[in-house]
């Protein structure tokens, strides 16, 4: 996973309309900004988008400082595929959701949103569509902004340490190098998953245990 990543190009050329059939699928991946958030168990979402952009040969990322993102946009088979990062801090992360799917007009069904969860132990991921916010202040803006039927693919943070620490401390914090080894293989998984959801148009409610 690499730790920095080009800055993005700065442009407010982007595409709305496709020739053909084309359907817009909007994948966001949750995080905050900055090289200090890099790395950190908050911003999985980042890092799991970024790793499907380079797993599908992507372009480059544009920031789009009118819908408050950073987006990389590639056809895969019949979909015309938007992925986003917001480039607002976590806890106003609807705002930009909601920006970009009014420019590209996607609906919440064909929006899959990808962050990280406390509850959900380390090595875990699960799918499913809509459902609370679970105290997830990223979640919790998407809800109010776009409602709460909107896909997500939910990646585990949890160990034994984040049961004692302070909630925040512990979401803003580095993984371990022990989960720093096993990080790959969750990266992949999810990548799978993202490519299974494109292709399908599905989202079942599941859990897939990478680690056991």
């Amino acid at each position: 996973m690499a730790l920095f990543q080009k800055n993005p190009q700065e442009t407010s050329k982007l595409p709305l309309y496709t020739l053909g059939t084309n359907k817009n699928v909007l994948i966001i991946g949750l995080g905050n900004p900055g090289k200090e958030y890099v790395g950190t168990r908050h911003n999985i979402g980042f890092s799991v988008i970024e790793e499907f952009a380079r797993n599908n040969n992507f372009p480059a990322w544009i920031s789009k400082k009118d819908l408050k993102v950073e987006l990389s946009v590639k056809t895969l088979g019949e979909n015309r595929v938007i992925l986003a990062k917001p480039a607002t801090f976590m806890n106003l992360s609807g705002q930009a959701t909601s920006a970009v799917q009014k420019f590209y007009r996607v609906y919440n069904l064909s929006t899959l949103v990808i962050y990280d969860e406390l509850a959900i132990p380390f090595g875990q991921l699960r799918t499913r569509v809509g459902g609370g916010d679970a105290g997830h202040n990223g979640v919790k803006s998407l809800i109010q902004h776009i409602g709460e039927d909107f896909g997500r693919l939910r990646i585990g943070i949890g160990n034994e340490i984040s049961e004692k620490a302070d909630a925040s401390d512990f979401v803003l914090s580095k993984f371990t190098k022990e989960e720093q080894g096993n990080l790959p293989l969750i990266l992949s998984e999810a990548s799978n998953l993202i490519t299974e959801y494109i292709y399908s148009g599905q989202l079942p409610h599941d859990t897939r245990t990478i680690l056991s």
